[in-house]
């Protein structure tokens, strides 16, 4: 038995979740909409204040299902509850980010600004010039849309310079030694 699919997914008060009869499940909250349809052979049993999952056999693809499954819901329930947030530095001479008519822009060192727009779902909000949090309820888009601003200007290893998570450890590298 998978040791995370067979824990129990709590549904909070203000959540409420629908199975339809082809496993695609439906969770609403405080925050919005989510859908999702499911493998057929996972087994999901929903009642009024959790969720559990199992699955119909023991087959290594059916085994694999099992945990992501569940990991799967519990986001959606989750994201319509709390919502999932990621935040960037911006670290670099004169690198900074500006919001403009429902676009972000980022000069981070090129000739030109680049260009961001959130993704239908997505809020990008500009914390100060070098931060920047994307918040949403589905964690996937989420990361996606944080990957694809670090993707922009990644973090040089010798100066640090270029966008980076929050709570990203980059080490910096040492620099060529002097000639003697």
């Amino acid at each position: 038995m998978s040791r995370i699919g067979k824990l129990p997914i709590a549904v909070p008060a203000g959540v409420t979740v629908n199975l339809a009869a082809d496993n695609s499940m439906t969770v609403k909250g405080a925050l919005g909409t989510l859908s999702r349809k499911f493998d057929s052979n996972m087994n999901i049993d929903v009642k009024a204040t959790e969720i559990n999952v199992s699955r119909a056999n023991d087959i290594k693809k059916n085994r694999a299902l099992h945990g992501l499954t569940r990991v799967l819901i519990n986001n959606m329930v989750v994201g319509v509850s709390k919502g999932f947030e990621k935040a960037l530095i911006i670290n670099g001479v004169g690198y900074k980010v500006v919001q403009s008519a429902g676009k972000v822009v980022f000069n981070v060192g090129y000739s030109h600004p680049v260009d961001i727009v959130p993704p239908e779902g997505i809020t990008i909000t500009i914390v100060s010039p070098t931060e920047v949090v994307v918040k949403g309820i589905d964690k996937e888009k989420v990361g996606q849309c944080a990957a694809n601003i670090r993707a922009i200007k990644v973090p040089d290893p010798y100066h640090l310079y270029g966008i980076r998570y929050k709570d990203e450890v980059i080490i910096k590298k040492e620099g060529k030694a002097a000639g003697k």
